[in-house]
């Protein structure tokens, strides 16, 4: 019988695999450090490539053409797509976000004798009337002005780099989409392989730990990428039809909105509320006060529609992470990661919940995974499909009379 031979590397010992370990975080965090500019694109460049995963399955499945053929047709359709609209609206949509940062600024400026003018006046809201005569409104104004600054000033930064960048963006843009299409190219089809890796003894966690991140970034990012173009298009709609000015930047802001909790939708209703009132054209004549209250009520109706009946429909409760929370990592992140920090923070607070309860779990030496597997929810095509299905028996079954 034929031994094994016995290996001539010898085994390193305890102290020198935690040296080595120490070294290796050392190296990656100094890394880290030293690029942390390329952090956030590479991260997209990975969003992207997972985005696009189920498109080129679907398309290879149907066509039986090969992976790369088909990854490279699906990236060339995007950029065509992304010129196209960087011809067609990229340029009106700057000037409106730089028209909407000064004329916000300037509003700031008039609003203390605007609030001041109010507290002498009576308004009568049909029969109801609103008597500001015996209110104090002068501390609400330094008050109001003190919230509300901060926050624009924000927003208006996020703006300015988005609208005098232009040049970085595209830059950054060609990165993104060539780093995703060689991600995705060279995973070959399968899902796993576009971030694989591989530890003997682990392989059942590694799996659980990949299904369970699957959920969570695949029901934000999806869901929520919806949710941004779905708001986008009908704040477009609903404004532009009302005359207001700057309607499509509104309408990119109310999108970004969906990202940060309480104060995205707050930021929202107050540019809409400033331009509205300060706007010199409305339509049916109506007054400047009536008009705000129009537009603002609307938006308010929109977005409580969307967080209240569509947003739970389409993310679901994959995330488990409460909004307030998601509001703090939003701050964290986009100081790291800019813009994209605010646009990713819900579903890197909720992988990082979910590594620190198997990390807790694996030190107390208790079963990482206590609850069954989740399977895996419908593509949300079929369940879109499903839904208009069902509203379409559901009319024939009223409409169609037995015999």
């Amino acid at each position: 019988m034929n031994e094994s031979p016995t290996p001539s590397s010898p085994s390193w010992g305890a102290m020198t695999k935690l040296v080595v370990a120490l070294t290796i975080v050392a190296i990656v965090a100094g890394l880290f450090i030293q690029f942390h500019g390329i952090i956030g694109p590479l991260l997209m460049a990975f969003v992207l490539a997972y985005l696009f995963h189920p498109i080129a399955s679907f398309l290879q499945r149907v066509t039986h053409i090969s992976w790369q053929i088909v990854v490279s047709l699906i990236y060339l359709l995007l950029l065509l797509f992304f010129f196209s609209m960087l011809t067609l609206g990229g340029v009106g949509l700057i000037q409106q976000i730089q028209s909407l940062i000064i004329i916000v600024q300037d509003y700031l400026t008039s609003l203390p004798d605007f609030i001041q003018k109010m507290s002498g006046q009576v308004y009568y809201i049909g029969p109801f009337p609103i008597d500001f005569r015996t209110l104090d409104l002068h501390q609400l104004s330094n008050q109001l002005l003190g919230q509300i600054q901060p926050l624009l000033g924000r927003t208006g930064d996020v703006l300015s780099a988005i609208a005098g960048g232009a040049a970085q963006f595209l830059g950054w843009t060609l990165f993104v989409l060539l780093v995703s299409y060689f991600v995705l190219t060279e995973s070959g089809g399968p899902v796993n392989r576009i971030v694989s890796l591989d530890i003997p003894g682990y392989a059942e966690d590694l799996h659980r730990l990949g299904h369970e991140l699957a959920l969570i970034w695949n029901a934000f990012l999806r869901g929520q990428v919806i949710v941004f173009f779905l708001t986008a298009l009908t704040y477009t709609i609903v404004f532009g039809v009302l005359g207001v000015r700057y309607a499509i930047a509104i309408a990119f802001l109310a999108g970004l909105s969906k990202f940060v909790p309480y104060v995205g939708a707050f930021v929202t209703w107050t540019t809409l509320g400033l331009v509205t009132y300060f706007q010199p054209a409305r339509p049916f004549g109506m007054s400047p006060l009536y008009y705000m209250i129009l537009c603002v009520a609307l938006a308010i109706i929109i977005d409580q529609t969307y967080d209240n009946f569509v947003t739970p429909r389409i993310i679901a409760q994959a995330l488990r992470v409460h909004p307030a929370a998601v509001l703090v990592a939003a701050i964290i992140a986009a100081n790291y990661l800019g813009l994209l920090g605010v646009v990713v923070a819900a579903p890197i607070l909720a992988t990082a919940m979910l590594l620190w309860r198997y990390t807790m779990r694996k030190m107390l030496d208790l079963n990482p995974w206590p609850e069954p597997e989740t399977p895996p929810a419908p593509p949300m095509a079929s369940r879109l499909l499903s839904q208009i299905r069902r509203i379409w028996q559901g009319l024939r079954a009223h409409t169609v009379k037995p015999n």
